[in-house]
């Protein structure tokens, strides 16, 4: 049985990736009286004279809601609420394995930009956190950007930064091998959906001065074809040359490229046109822009890719349960720029001098330091 075939009978044997289970065990009348009624009463009242004290007295202090619409989940495309579960199920057992952060996952069978907002809005009082998953770009920037100005939660779209934060980690503990400056590197980040916008901002902010975005018609400037608004403001902070031509043209004597594209897009003479001891990110799924094993034999000295069947797997799982456990331990309100930052610098500094070579630029998943470095890292840039 192969990793398919095995994937879909477990999924059918668990019947959902989820359970209740209950803090409150009743077996007896008095248990009855203080779980539910009449003693339940009490921490209602004490709540609506203030609701500060669902942190204290309900689930909302840690718990997160995981929600999709089902329009861009993994490398499916627009596959509908219904087929999103699985993927949104996942994604809370893994915020409690490796967070201790409980989530619930939530499909919604609209697409309407509108609705979307109005329904998390009203739904946002049970939760400490909203977590926006598989969500099409560039809706997703709008309903992130909306939600976060209406509600005093954290609202985060793990598919812009937690890649992000975790592209960010890698390519500080490149550099750290390399031995290169990020103010001096030229930068190209390929697909110019929502994970190469954010990962391009994040470099941005952290330092990179020099970041030149592509998609499928290759550089983009501020004459390239059909930008939807999002991609406009980028044109405003990159490619400052307002350089034109082909993703191939981007690469020579780039010291950095970052794909979030397609796959096999990238050959062994775009690596080899690159500056010595190159960075390459390739982390189309599940085949990459190109296999690191040859984009290492053109001359890349650091490779990772999203999968795990090689070196410097680039994985959101080592951000996003960290990043929500410091946000609700700590009651931020937003996750900041400077939070982002912080996590990534912190995952960076998890691997050490003596571990740190080509191929171990990013602590593993299973590490059990992530979490709470990362936590710790958010916590310690929340603005009360």
């Amino acid at each position: 049985m192969d990793l398919k075939d095995k994937a879909l009978a477990m999924h059918k044997e668990w019947n959902g990736k989820l359970e209740t289970i209950a803090k409150s065990k009743v077996n007896s009348r008095e248990d009855l009286a203080i779980a539910y009624t009449p003693g339940v009463a009490e921490p209602c009242k004490v709540i609506a004279e203030d609701k500060e004290a669902a942190y204290t007295y309900t689930m909302k202090a840690n718990t997160v809601a995981v929600i999709s619409d089902g329009s861009a989940v993994l490398g499916l495309g627009n596959i509908g609420p219904y087929a999103a579960m699985p993927v949104m199920e996942g994604k809370c057992v893994l915020f409690k394995e490796f967070g201790d952060v409980n989530a619930v996952p939530i499909c919604l069978d609209t697409q309407d930009t509108e609705e979307i907002i109005a329904t998390i809005k009203n739904i946002a009082p049970a939760f400490g956190g909203i977590n926006l998953e598989d969500i099409s770009a560039p809706r997703c920037f709008e309903i992130e950007e909306r939600l976060k100005e209406m509600l005093d939660i954290p609202v985060f779209h793990d598919d812009q930064h937690g890649t992000a934060i975790v592209v960010l980690a890698g390519i500080i503990n490149g550099l750290r091998v390399t031995g290169k400056n990020k103010e001096d590197c030229k930068v190209v980040v390929n697909g110019a959906g929502s994970a190469g916008i954010a990962i391009t901002k994040l470099l941005l902010t952290y330092g990179f001065r020099h970041v030149t975005m592509c998609d499928r018609q290759g550089i983009i400037g501020k004459d390239y074809p059909d930008l939807n608004w999002m991609q406009k403001k980028m044109t405003e902070v990159t490619n400052l040359e307002n350089a034109s031509g082909t993703l191939a043209d981007a690469l020579k004597g780039a010291d950095i490229f970052v794909g979030v594209s397609a796959p096999n897009i990238v050959t062994p003479e775009m690596v080899a046109s690159m500056n010595k001891d190159s960075i390459l990110f390739a982390m189309a799924n599940p085949v990459p822009e190109i296999m690191p094993d040859v984009a290492k034999a053109a001359g890349a000295r650091v490779v990772g890719t999203g999968r795990s069947d090689f070196p410097n797997q680039v994985n959101n799982v080592i951000a996003f349960p960290g990043i929500f456990k410091g946000a609700l331990e700590g009651r931020a309100t937003q996750i900041t720029e400077e939070m982002k930052l912080a996590a990534a610098e912190a995952l960076a500094h998890l691997v050490s001098d003596e571990e740190l070579n080509d191929e171990f630029i990013m602590p593993e998943a299973f590490d059990p330091r992530v979490a709470e470095v990362v936590s710790q890292a958010v916590k310690s840039h929340i603005v009360k």
